[in-house]
């Protein structure tokens, strides 16, 4: 089979199996709303793409594109966690076929190349072009940095792969993209008066101006094709090949949590909660990260100038208290579509997890007062503030995303594994989580208006406060739903595991 029809045929099996996926539907919600991002994106990429191009025809610098290339590569980084997966999650089912395993990477990594999402940065490069050429820039130089431009970003994604696959494996691969995104930035923190910086934007600007501008990107992108195409192979093989190893030692001890024997049965399941974090590597590795992001947040409002506003103080206080919530009580249930069924055997053993679950995520909302202690000593944040986010948070955040708990029926994996699902959310998850990201500031913002600060945190501070302690209503609430469709969710946890 040649490659050509070997490219066609995986696409239209990913198609098809998207389509007979059991969360189309809600996966079909999901697509809608990328949709209309997409479009507000290409909107604001053709703006900037003007206002840029303009901005180079007025200083007769048609090369200016490359100086604000490592921005545009940091954003189009940070983007490609929503829209792009790694192409070793799909290549699972094909690796037992009689076909050339390193034929299906490089299939992959093709099709994420090619995907419809780099074709989308065409708009921020053709109004460029345009504009440039429009402007007296020479033909040759023009269409240099609309190809130069869509190499970068192509070779952006797979570099975006490399430490995607990477950052599974280990969190501490988190230190590459900081290095090479930095490294340009860097300039700025050790030359106070910018010199090395600018000295680098035009050594950038000059290399925009060479005829060695498409040669080089395309060179870049080829160098990380191949090494993405080695890595991922290499990865993929050692964990489909990888035996259990048999430890011959002594046994090996098991945390007990017998603190947590007097809450009784409601014990039990917070122990459960504690060794998901400690033993799931999936669970783990988002319990990692939130608590890394709340750190550099906290610090960076404390010790840096840049977010003074009042409306972008607000937002990171009360993210850093909906931060955990919103990345593990988005997919609630989850986890527990591993093993539903021995839930199911007792009666109210379901709102009994629920009530554990919300008990450890409100308990787990001290951490982020904790380690904002700084900003409060600095005066970034008042305690009234926080005390008014911490409560909004486990009061309307949770009563929130505990209602997915109803409609979510899609297991999952307990371990985060290079060729493991993709586990896209649907659109109820991602509305849902919005609405909790933003309601609580749009209240705030409200209340803000019409009172005095400390009034508004206040009045805060009473909403979330009631909305916490009338829990055990709306969590049977929520759990009376679930038990009327709990034959519909258990066909959808058994489809999915």
């Amino acid at each position: 089979m040649k490659r050509a029809e070997l490219f066609k045929l995986l696409r239209h099996n990913n198609q098809l199996g998207y389509r007979r996926s059991p969360a189309f539907e809600q996966s079909m919600i999901a697509k809608v709303l990328m949709i209309i991002g997409g479009g507000v994106f290409v909107l604001y990429l053709i703006l900037y793409g003007t206002m840029f191009a303009y901005m180079a025809a007025s200083e007769h610098e048609p090369s200016l594109l490359l100086g604000i290339m490592p921005l545009m590569l940091v954003l189009d980084f940070g983007i490609r966690f929503v829209v792009q997966q790694t192409p070793a999650m799909l290549v699972k089912p094909y690796l037992l076929m009689p076909l050339p395993r390193h034929a299906i990477i490089e299939i992959f990594l093709l099709s994420s190349i090619v995907s419809t999402y780099n074709w989308l940065w065409l708009a921020f490069f053709l109004p460029y072009f345009v504009i440039v050429l429009a402007g007296g820039g020479a033909l040759w130089m023009a269409i240099s940095l609309l190809v130069g431009g869509m190499l970068l970003m192509m070779a952006n994604s797979q570099f975006y792969l490399i430490v995607r696959t990477l950052v599974a494996r280990n969190l501490f691969w988190w230190a590459l993209p900081t290095v090479v995104y930095g490294a340009y930035w860097s300039t700025l923190l050790l030359d106070k008066k910018g010199d090395a910086f600018e000295s680098l934007a035009d050594a950038l600007v000059a290399f925009g101006s060479s005829p060695w501008l498409v040669i080089g990107c395309a060179a870049l992108l080829a160098v990380l094709f191949g090494a993405n195409r080695h890595m991922q192979f290499a990865f993929v093989r050692e964990e489909i090949e990888r035996q259990e190893r048999t430890e011959a030692s002594g046994p090996r001890s098991v945390s007990q949590y017998s603190f947590l024997e007097c809450f009784g049965e409601m014990g039990e399941y917070l122990k459960l909660e504690l060794k998901s974090i400690f033993r799931c590597k999936a669970i783990r590795s988002r319990f990692i990260m939130s608590l890394a992001l709340i750190i550099f947040f906290s610090l960076f409002v404390a010790y840096t100038s840049i977010y003074d506003n009042a409306l972008a103080l607000n937002f990171l206080c009360y993210y850093c208290f909906a931060l955990y919530g919103a990345t593990s009580l988005v997919k609630i249930m989850g986890p527990e579509g591993n093993y539903i069924d021995l839930l199911m055997v007792q009666r109210e053993n379901i709102l009994m997890l629920l009530r554990a679950k919300y008990y450890f995520h409100c308990a787990i909302l001290l951490v982020p007062l904790l380690v904002m202690l700084p900003a409060v000593i600095e005066g970034k944040f008042s305690i009234l503030m926080m005390l008014a986010y911490l409560f909004l948070a486990s009061g309307l955040l949770y009563a929130i995303l505990f209602q997915l708990a109803v409609y979510n029926k899609q297991t999952l994996p307990l371990d985060q594994k290079i060729t493991g699902k993709g586990n896209i959310e649907n659109g109820l998850q991602l509305i849902l989580e919005m609405v909790g990201l933003f309601l609580p500031i749009l209240l705030m913002t409200i209340l803000l208006l019409f009172f005095q600060e400390q009034t508004a945190y206040l009045i805060a501070i009473v909403f979330g406060v009631v909305i916490t302690l009338l829990h055990p209503l709306w969590l049977h609430h929520v759990y009376g739903r679930m038990m009327k469709r709990k034959y519909e969710n258990l066909e959808g946890f058994h489809a999915t595991r």
